[in-house]
């Protein structure tokens, strides 16, 4: 059987990409049957970078997002989707793929929009519980649109409805398998204390790190809790100065990192989680059940991480605090109200593993294989 994949731009649409692509090759291996898998992306996406490394054949055709103002280079914009398009089509003439899965990026246009012409079967998984312009025009051509939230599918045009199904997102493995045991071990932190995680996504965010200096202070020699922060290399310096400026003794409980290489061990210790609200993020914290404190990217497209944060807060499993109204002193409100409240801390952490789902990967392969030609 052969397969493209497509997404690009950002880890949040190659890693879910990596892992379907890894579920439908493993399922074909367990029924004995062949697997090739092509990803197409750009050459400018990250994906150009990650997809080797990750062991698939990769190929790239030529498209660019849309300024959602106007702009004079909207018009080259056009007319590389033009050209992009066309090489899509040479590409899957050449390759004569049973199935075309996107999990999106404006790389998914041209390459899904041109296969479900070209009488391929396709699959869009909307990551987000508000769905993008362009899954919502693709979701008209393709034959499945697999839901990452339930939420999401009231946003899509009455054309698309039949083919919606929910699977939850796609996350890493590792995330499920690591054990809260050897994650500290793996991190070096001890196994006694509360573990409050701190991540503004991979290059940080600024308006989260800001908070977090009064919250060293308050939280800083605070017996039986610590914090690790992870701020985004642009700040790390930036934050180190802060802490090591503290006026305070002890300051051993708070760790500051400007990466986690280690997020999966991160997420099996966090007791308590202050996160952006991507939909990758969030689906790794329900799937281990961690209560969240969100703050949503405000420049989002369509203001989508509010959308995925609302969803977990309806739902009891998160607090959403808006990134205008985070200050340093509401951060502390929210951090002291849950740790010093088990009974709530449990609650929430229910309610997020209700929300998680573990095989999100498996049943978005399953659909795949069933849909190919």
């Amino acid at each position: 059987m052969k397969v493209i994949v497509s997404g690009g731009g950002t880890g949040g649409h190659i890693y879910p990409a990596v892992t379907i692509a890894r579920a439908i090759e493993t399922q074909l291996q367990q029924a004995g049957r062949s697997c090739e898998i092509l990803y197409i992306g750009t050459k400018e996406g990250m994906e150009a970078r990650i997809i080797p490394r990750e062991g698939f054949r990769f190929e790239a055709v030529q498209v660019s997002g849309i300024k959602r103002s106007f702009s004079p280079q909207n018009i080259k914009t056009i007319l590389k989707l033009g050209v992009g398009f066309l090489q899509a089509i040479g590409k899957i003439n050449s390759f004569k793929p049973d199935i075309v899965v996107g999990t999106g990026g404006f790389v998914c246009g041209p390459i899904l929009l041109a296969a479900a012409l070209m009488g391929v079967p396709t699959i869009i998984q909307e990551q987000n519980a508000l769905p993008g312009i362009t899954n919502k025009i693709l979701s008209r051509f393709v034959k499945k649109v697999c839901l990452g939230y339930r939420e999401a599918a009231k946003y899509f045009p009455a054309a698309a409805k039949t083919k919606m199904e929910f699977t939850g997102n796609p996350i890493r493995k590792d995330i499920l398998t690591r054990k809260r045991a050897s994650a500290y071990d793996d991190l070096g932190l001890p196994e006694d204390k509360r573990t409050v995680l701190v991540v503004g996504g991979s290059r940080g965010a600024r308006s989260i790190n800001s908070a977090m200096l009064e919250v060293y202070k308050f939280f800083a020699g605070r017996e039986g809790i610590q914090i690790l922060h992870a701020t985004g290399d642009g700040d790390f310096q930036r934050m180190l100065k802060g802490l090591n400026e503290l006026q305070v003794t002890d300051k051993s409980n708070i760790i500051v990192r400007p990466y986690l290489f280690n997020m999966q061990s991160a997420i099996a210790i966090a007791d308590v989680a202050v996160f952006r609200a991507g939909a990758v993020g969030l689906a790794e914290l329900s799937a281990v059940g961690v209560p969240a404190i969100l703050i949503p990217y405000p420049y989002a497209a369509e203001n989508h991480q509010e959308f995925n944060a609302r969803a977990l807060e309806k739902n009891g499993a998160a607090i959403v605090i808006l990134d205008n109204e985070l200050t340093g002193a509401l951060l502390i409100e929210k951090l002291n109200e849950l740790l010093g409240d088990e009974q709530r801390l449990s609650v929430m952490a229910r309610q997020s593993a209700a929300c998680g789902v573990t095989d999100a990967a498996e049943r978005i392969a399953t659909i795949a294989i069933e849909c190919a030609r």
